[in-house]
């Protein structure tokens, strides 16, 4: 799952060096943190958080084919 969140988040980034995810699994969770540039903040979350909204929902979904339960956080 930290692998598909970095592939995508550095194929929209200017900084891709920067792209920083983290993983932690509490047993019936996975928690995967997203940290990026600043100045790649706004490409990430993208109009209205869309771009943000659709990551999350590959994420959910490649989680919901594991039977797992995933939460990404994008922070700065």
């Amino acid at each position: 799952m930290k692998t598909l969140v970095e592939h995508i988040a550095m194929a929209l980034v200017d900084h891709p060096d920067d792209v920083r995810v983290s993983e932690h699994d509490d047993g019936h969770s996975l928690h995967i943190e997203l940290s990026v540039h600043p100045d790649d903040m706004g490409k990430v979350i993208g109009k209205q958080g869309r771009t943000a909204k659709a990551l999350r929902s590959v994420v959910y979904a490649a989680a919901t084919k594991q039977k797992r339960r995933v939460r990404l956080d994008i922070i700065d």
